[in-house]
């Protein structure tokens, strides 16, 4: 994995679509999902590089956008 990011849409490739009922939800890869987690312990340990805090940033913003737009597709179809 790259681990200089600046922007969300660098990750687009570890982009998915799952089926939940019948909702389509965004998530990451496994791998991008995978990444963030192994970020998220490095951090806790406060052993992040500076190349690392600014991928889990970018990872985190992303994180962040999908959650929106879940919720916003959650309660569309809620309203259905």
């Amino acid at each position: 994995m790259v681990t200089t990011l600046g922007k969300p849409s660098s990750l687009i490739h570890e982009i998915q679509m799952e089926k939940v009922g019948d909702w389509a939800l965004f998530k990451f890869s496994e791998s991008l999902q995978n990444r963030m987690e192994s970020l998220l312990e490095k951090k806790k340990a406060d052993q992040l590089t500076p190349d690392e805090v600014a991928e889990l940033d970018t990872i985190g913003e992303l994180d962040r956008i999908f959650t929106h737009i879940n919720a916003m597709l959650a309660a569309q179809n809620a309203n259905q």
